[in-house]
Parts: structure tokens; sequence; C-alpha cells
């Protein structure tokens, strides 16, 4: 009867045991699932590294004023679009090599906060750089990428990593209407070879259509000059429909005037405007102010 009672015993702990490892082994697998595939060559983790050795010495600015400086090191990278869109599958891209408008104002922003949580390793900026790219800060598919900069500020600002400042510097509202990837998906190579996402991207759409934007009108950014600070992001408001922003770059002051610094599509580099920002937007026909974005 004991030795009975014995075994049963110890058959409920086998039984416990084996559940127990069951469960660890499923919170592993799912951790697993949940960490992005990170697509990077060992140019971009030198890149990365002299980076971090040149500006970790300037962790005591704000983060915009580092945004700023790093953002002047990549005077001259060449600008190449489409980066993040090189397969079909969502991964996280780090490539300091080459940059288009947006890609360089994200990892500006990447490394300065890297730089000024104290611990600038690669691990911590691809987590800072999901954090921003994506969604709630978690890359989950092509959908959860954040698409439209609009929506990129709104859910950055949730995230506490920027401030929309532009209402406080006398920005006016900016009712916008999001369609052009959901009605143009065959320009979009992950759309095109999976359409069932095209309606997630519409639902994203009317979403983010329905916040409350505000801007600065061109023709007011010389008068608000001042309240604007080397480092802020910015994005030039486009009336191209279905399109909510057409560019992005980072502001500095010169001789009292707010210029552009931005990787160029017509430039072919990350540069800088001949001529302050009010000036440079005087001719663009399709551009009708800015958003302005302040790193926390």
């Amino acid at each position: 009867m004991v030795c009975f009672k014995l075994m049963t015993k110890v058959m409920k702990i086998r039984v416990l045991l084996l559940f127990v490892l069951t469960f660890t082994l499923s919170l592993v697998v799912s951790v697993a699932v949940a960490v992005p595939k990170i697509v990077v060559t060992e140019k971009d983790k030198v890149l990365l590294q002299e980076k971090f050795d040149k500006f970790s010495k300037d962790s005591n600015l704000s983060t915009g004023e580092l945004v700023l400086k790093i953002g002047n090191d990549f005077m001259g990278t060449p600008y190449v679009g489409n980066t993040l869109d090189r397969t079909v599958d969502e991964n996280l891209v780090v490539n300091l090599r080459e940059l288009d408008c947006t890609t360089f104002a994200e990892n500006c922003l990447a490394i300065a906060r890297t730089i000024k949580s104290g611990n600038p390793t690669f691990e911590s900026f691809t987590n800072e750089l999901e954090k921003i790219r994506y969604r709630n800060g978690q890359l989950n598919g092509y959908v959860s990428r954040l698409h439209y900069f609009g929506e990129w500020i709104t859910n950055n600002a949730e995230k506490g990593i920027v401030e929309d400042v532009s209402s406080k510097i006398g920005g006016v509202k900016c009712p916008i209407s999001l369609n052009f990837m959901g009605t143009h998906p065959d320009s979009y190579p992950q759309l095109k070879a999976n359409p069932v996402l095209i309606k997630e991207i519409k639902q994203i759409e009317v979403q983010v259509s329905g916040k409350p934007f505000f801007y600065i009108p061109k023709e007011k950014i010389a008068n608000r000059e001042k309240e604007m600070l080397d480092g802020d992001i910015i994005a030039l408001v486009t009336k191209i429909p279905g399109m909510d922003v057409s560019h992005v770059g980072i502001l500095f002051k010169k001789d009292g005037r707010v210029y552009l610094l931005h990787a160029s599509l017509s430039g072919g580099k990350v540069g800088t405007t001949k001529v302050p920002l009010a000036d440079y937007l005087k001719d663009s026909k399709n551009t009708t102010g800015i958003f302005v974005v302040r790193a926390k």
C-alpha cells in the first residue's frame, strides 16, 4: 500500500514537471517568434560603432541637439529609396550606408536615444529602432510599420519618444484623408504579393485620418522660426491626394534662420538646403506646410 502511494506521488511529480517543462518551452518559442529578424551588414555595424565612439561624449546634450550632430555626421551618405522593401518578409533593416528621408531621421533619433540611454550597444540600438519604426514599438509584419508619417508622429508621441509641437508654435488644423497605399497597392511589393494586407492598410488609413493634426502653413514658417529648435524633426505636408507627407528632415539654425538637413532625392545624398526652409518651400507647389516634432 505504501509502495503504491509512493509510486502515485512520483507519477504526480513527473506529470507536474512535464507540465512545467512544456509551459516553459512554449514561452521560449513565443519569445523566439516575437524577436524580429535583423538584416544588417558588418559595414553597418562598423558605422554604428563609429557613431557611438564619436558621440558618446555628447550624451549630456538634449536628444534633439544630439540628433542634429549625428545627422551632420551622415553628410554625403547616398540617398537610396525603398531600402526597407527589398524582401516580401518584414524584417528590421539596419542600413546606415544608404538612406532615404525617413530612415535618415529614424536612424539619427535611434542612435541619439541609444547614446542617451547610457548603453550604446547594437542590441540597444535595434531595440530603439524597432520601437520608433513600428506601431506600439513592435514589429509584427508589414502592416505594423508606421508607413504614414502622420501616424509615425502620433504613435511615437504616445510612446513618449517625441512631442508634436506644431500646435504650440502657431499651428492650425490640418485635416488629412489617407488612402494612397490602399488605392495603389501595386506600387508596394509587399501589398502586391499579399493582397490580404490591403484591407488592414485601409483600416489604418481610416483610423489615422480621423485623428486631429496641426501644421505650420508654409507662408507662416518664417514668423515661427524663433520657436523651432536645432534637431527638431519636420515633415512636409503635401496636397497629393491620399497622402499626408512627402518629405522628412531635421532642422538646424544658421544666422537666426531655419534650414533643413535631409536625405534628398534631388541631391542624391544627405545634405542641407542652400536657403532657409521658408524660402526653399516657396516654389513647392504640392507642399502646404510642415509638421514639427521634438525629440524627448
